[in-house]
């Protein structure tokens, strides 16, 4: 083989050179181009001058051809630079590459890892861990990720300097090793640690989805719960903490249809995975890392008997990851949502519940605000069933996570709403003659806010409570069929609660103020009722069912206290009450009643103003009340069937008191409106609900005026003769300072 040697500086001489010949052949064409592209006629005649042109064009086209001569000349010389340019870089790249050898071969020898250079990837599928990078310099390999439910790779670590390597991916389960399923899905790996002196935590890899349940050799028919994220990676001196990993979703659960009889109950749906913590920031300055949000609850299976299987509980969402001495705290990760139940079996299962939210991450301790906490998941769907068995009921939503302390100065972290109910399935719509129509299933409940943090140790406002979860919705009653006699309509399903509002947090221990309550979540409302068939013939029409009960809404959260110096927090508003369901109409026989709309959610007390100077917090509203469902409207008798009664209304919440050395009374709150009676048949009555009471005003210590009292809600209206609700009282004024101020005024009633 023949070997050709290129000296760069002789590549970049020779294109110098020839850059200098272009220069010199452009300027002779300039000079040459005057005298030979416009040339005089000797004389006036016709000969003369068309010589002259004839020698003209001959010039103009000589210079046409010398400028793309010259371009092609330049290219030529380009391309000379850039050979001698890249030989040059070959060259250097070399000697970089034999010094980094030299470097690192010593270290590589006695501690297994290099001076200056990035870690190695661990090969996809391996789950083998990811090489550290160089003592001084580099940045951690990443992990690689799993093969079927194996867990991905940790994340290289980093040295002085340097981004620590990513966790990998776990692998989505698969077959077990006897030929059963429902095997768990694969956590992720670890993300790795950023560098001692500077750098970023790694990524927390995701973890893999759990397989489906079947029947195996040891009748697993539940499926696999999914892998756990990764958590993050801690940062060194300064840098921020990796964020952790998204975990897995369960698996579906396991069919039990045909191999076991007609007693074969399905498989529940898998768990969803934890999601992974995120990473701690850096010792001296660095954010914590956001944790990962919880998987998903795999779908219940189908079975044989009238018990559905329900669906998974979502996972819990990660952690955030604490700051050092400087940063914030790490946002939490979401829960995960729940399973919904089986679908296909012959009764619809239950839907799983939602994940609770991770809690957030603190601050740093001697300055930062704490990280947000984790939202709930929402609880999942209720399923159908098959005629004659009540549809599934949603599933609970997770409950919201608290937000992370600030350490000496900051303000307290969030906390994570509650998750939403999961709404119930719809009845079932039969298809033979006759027949009755599905029950719909129930809403869940809202899950419960998280609290607010407390500030700083020494400054700092608390975190505001997070808001409740609202209520599911009821499911639509299924319609009854025509026949001889006809089937009579399917109940709507009832809404769900709604989840209570949050705490604030307290304010700093010397200075700040406290955090607002969180509103109540709204109740679910309720669903509809279904129509009953038509008779034939002298046969009876079947009866419209009555529609579904509201679900009652959630308290609002109270405010957070003042320590020192510093306003109460303010409380959060009961939620609104939710209408009930109509009643469904009667294909002949009596039509339904409406159903009961739900009661409003108390407002929350407003936080006490700091001990000594501080005003006291406002209390939150009450909620208002929900209205009754009306009765059934069709050809069925309506005689002496009743619509829904009106849910009352919250009462408002108390005040604060202001602090002791001076400040105001916060003002109580407004009681919420009774809701309005459903429409009635002939000769029945429906009542309005109650109005909320108003809450009392907060009182002044030493020097300020007490608060307002909170307006009375009032009473909804009843129908048809029905009994109207009470107007609530108007809360209670505050008193005055016992040196100086005035009393605060009585609220209005209702």
């Amino acid at each position: 083989m023949s070997y050709v040697v290129v000296m760069p500086e002789v590549m970049e001489a020779a294109a110098t050179q020839a850059a200098d010949i272009g220069s010199a052949i452009n300027a002779v064409n300039a000079a040459a181009a005057r005298s030979t592209t416009t040339v005089l006629a000797a004389g006036a005649d016709e000969v003369s001058q068309a010589v002259a042109a004839l020698f003209g064009s001959h010039g103009q086209a000589y210079q046409a051809v010398s400028i793309q001569a010259a371009a092609l000349h330049e290219q030529f010389v380009r391309v000379l630079n850039a050979s001698g340019s890249a030989y040059a870089a070959a060259e250097s790249a070399n000697v970089a590459q034999q010094v980094l050898d030299a470097i690192n071969g010593p270290t590589r020898l006695l501690l297994g890892r290099p001076l200056i250079g990035n870690g190695t990837d661990g090969a996809a599928g391996s789950g083998a861990d990811g090489g550290a990078g160089g003592l001084l310099y580099g940045n951690g390999g990443a992990g690689g990720s799993g093969a079927a439910g194996q867990q991905g790779g940790n994340g290289g670590a980093a040295g002085l300097i340097g981004n620590g390597g990513a966790g990998g991916n776990g692998g989505n389960a698969g077959l077990g090793p006897n030929g059963e399923f429902g095997m768990a899905g694969g956590a992720g790996g670890n993300g790795g640690a950023g560098g001692w002196l500077l750098g970023d935590g790694g990524t927390g890899g995701s973890g893999g989805a759990g397989f489906r349940g079947e029947i195996g050799p040891a009748l697993t028919v539940i499926g696999g719960a999914g892998g756990n994220g990764g958590h993050g990676g801690a940062a060194g001196l300064i840098g921020a903490g990796g964020a952790g990993g998204m975990a897995g979703t369960g698996g579906i659960g396991g069919t039990t249809m045909s191999p076991l009889g007609p007693q074969a109950v399905g498989g529940a749906g898998g768990i969803g995975g934890v999601g992974g913590a995120g990473g701690h920031g850096g010792w001296v300055w660095g954010n914590g890392g956001m944790g990962g949000y919880g998987g998903g609850g795999g779908l219940g299976g189908e079975g044989n008997v009238p018990v559905g299987a329900a669906g998974g509980v979502g996972g819990v969402g990660g952690a955030g990851g604490n700051a050092g001495l400087w940063g914030n705290g790490g946002d939490a990760g979401q829960g995960g949502v729940g399973g919904q139940g089986a679908i296909f079996g012959p009764a619809g299962g239950t839907a799983g519940l939602g994940g609770a939210g991770g809690a957030g991450g603190s601050g740093g301790s001697l300055a930062g605000n704490g990280g947000a906490g984790g939202a709930g998941g929402a609880g999942g769907v209720g399923a159908a069933s098959s005629v004659g068995i009540p549809s599934g009921d949603g599933g609970t939503g997770g409950v919201g996570g608290t937000g992370g302390v600030a350490g000496l100065i900051g303000n307290g972290g969030v906390g994570g709403a509650g998750g939403h109910g999961g709404a119930g399935s719809a009845g079932i719509n039969p298809t033979s003659a006759g027949s009755t129509g599905g029950a719909a299933g129930n809403g869940g409940t809202g899950g419960a806010a998280g609290a607010g943090a407390r500030g700083g140790m020494l400054f700092g406002h608390g975190g505001a409570g997070g808001i409740g979860g609202a209520g599911g919705v009821g499911g639509l009653g299924g319609n009854g069929t025509d026949g001889a006699v006809g089937g009579a309509a399917g109940a709507g399903g009832s809404g769900g609660a709604g989840g209570t509002g949050g705490f604030g947090g307290d304010g700093g221990m010397l200075y700040g103020n406290g955090g607002a309550g969180g509103t109540g979540g709204t109740g679910g409302q309720g669903g509809n009722a279904g129509s009953g068939g038509l008779g034939g013939g002298p046969g009876k029409g079947g009866d419209g069912a009555a529609g579904g009960s509201a679900g009652a809404a959630g308290s609002g959260g109270g405010g957070g206290s003042a320590r020192v110096f510093g306003d109460g927090g303010a409380g959060g508003s009961g939620g609104i009450g939710s209408n009930g369901g109509d009643g469904g109409p009667g294909g002949g026989g009596d039509n339904g009643a409406g159903g009961n709309g739900s009661w409003g959610g108390a407002g929350g007390s407003g936080g006490a103003g700091g001990t000594l100077i501080g005003n006291g917090g406002a209390g939150g509203s009450g909620g208002g009340g929900g209205k009754g469902g009306r009765i059934g409207i069709g050809p069925g008798n309506a005689l002496g069937i009743p619509g829904g009664d009106g849910g009352a209304g919250g009462n408002g919440g108390y005040a604060g008191n202001g602090g002791l050395l001076y400040g105001n009374g916060g003002a109580g709150g407004a009681g919420g409106g009774g809701g309005a009676g459903g429409n009635n048949g002939v000769g029945a009555t429906s009542d309005g609900g109650d109005g909320g009471a108003g809450g009392n005003g907060g009182s002044a210590q030493l020097i300020g005026n007490g608060g307002s009292g909170g307006a009375g809600g009032s009473g909804g209206a009843g129908n048809s003769g029905g009994t109207d609700g009470v107007d609530a009282a108007g809360g209670l004024g505050g008193n005055g300072g016992s040196l100086f101020g005035t009393a605060g005024t009585a609220g209005l009633p209702g």
